[in-house]
């Protein structure tokens, strides 16, 4: 298999991130924890919510782990992929509407 930019072994090592500053990485992982607590969401929709942002924001290490944690709390397939298009959605509508900003400039540019 050829070598990707993104090693699926340096998921397992994020917690390396604190050998460099271990006092910011101890405030991030205890706000992570703290996050995805059972709340006003259940650690199931959390979860879920993770995987469709980790689709927007485009990152390979967190679709790895919000697929297997997904599952892991019994979540669908068909469940996540429409979580996904969600994502899709939304970032697809975001680029749109930024149109206007577009359209505003170039009417003000022809006039």
């Amino acid at each position: 298999m050829d070598k990707t930019y993104y090693d699926p072994a340096d998921l397992k090592k994020f917690g390396n991130i604190a050998d460099f500053e271990p006092d910011l990485a101890k405030k991030f992982f205890d706000y992570y924890g703290d996050v995805f607590k059972e709340g006003g969401l259940t650690a199931r929709e959390k979860s879920l919510i993770a995987l469709a942002v980790s689709h927007a924001i485009q990152c390979p290490y967190c679709i790895d782990a919000y697929t297997s944690d997904t599952l892991e709390k019994g979540v669908t397939e068909k469940q996540m992929m429409e979580a996904v298009h969600v994502a899709a959605a939304i970032r697809g509508g975001a680029s749109l509407v930024h149109g206007v900003q577009m359209m505003n400039k170039a009417k003000k540019l022809s006039m």
